[in-house]
């Protein structure tokens, strides 16, 4: 039997939720809450090197994404495996998302912000799109996907949404205290940080937190459109 979470996080890749979200998840298991991953792909196109194999790389990428969910006190990751730059607002895709949020049973889902314009991720759009449909109605209504009633997986309301990487927020976390083990989180990601050939990571990314917290009384924070799903 699987035991509910508060918190599900959503992304297309690995790495994903480390850029996106990874001080506030700290907040977040740092208070006590329960938090699961749900990685629809496994990243295995995520790569320069032209003599490294699609196979070789996913399990790669799974096992840095394990690493990074334990640095950040992440109860469980589930890694759906679907094609990397390949996904699709499909049914099947669909309720594989319902499955997943009718087994964990969370209070709140965070995902990639489907509607940010132009440079974006195709993979994250779809995410986006695909986990807030999942979220309302399906996962509520017992007659969307009559079959996982069969296999024991009973109708959940999601309270809450947060979409990361939104270009206007409504919501913001303080991670000044948990930064640092947001970038230790990332650094777990060594094919990826390799790739993005940024030798100030650390530097770029504390600046775009502190930007994120102008207007607050504290100095750096994680910002997000949240959206109260009705009853």
């Amino acid at each position: 039997m699987t035991l509910p979470a508060d918190i599900m996080v959503i992304m297309a890749h690995p790495d994903d939720a480390e850029f996106g979200i990874a001080g506030t998840i700290a907040c977040w298991t740092g208070s006590g809450k329960q938090v699961v991953y749900v990685v629809c792909t496994s990243g295995e196109k995520g790569t320069t090197d032209i003599k490294m194999k699609a196979e070789k790389l996913a399990q790669i990428r799974e096992k840095e994404q394990v690493n990074a969910a334990q640095v950040l006190g992440v109860r469980k990751v589930v890694f759906l495996r679907y094609p990397d730059q390949g996904l699709e607002d499909a049914p099947e895709f669909r309720k594989q998302i319902v499955r997943q949020i009718r087994a964990y049973r969370p209070h709140t889902v965070v995902t990639s912000d489907p509607y940010r314009r132009y440079v974006w991720h195709r993979d994250h759009r779809i995410v986006g799109q695909v986990v807030l449909d999942a979220a309302y109605p399906f996962a509520r209504d017992h007659l969307a996907y009559p079959d996982l009633l069969e296999e024991g997986f009973q109708p959940h309301k999601v309270r809450e949404l947060l979409f990361w990487a939104a270009e206007s927020t409504n919501c913001k976390y303080d991670v000044t205290k948990t930064f640092e083990k947001k970038i230790a989180a990332l650094r777990c990601h060594k094919s990826q940080i390799a790739e993005m050939k940024k030798p100030e990571l650390e530097q770029w990314l504390r600046e775009r937190c502190r930007e994120m917290a102008q207007g607050e009384n504290y100095e750096l924070a994680e910002a997000f459109y949240r959206v109260e799903l009705p009853e």
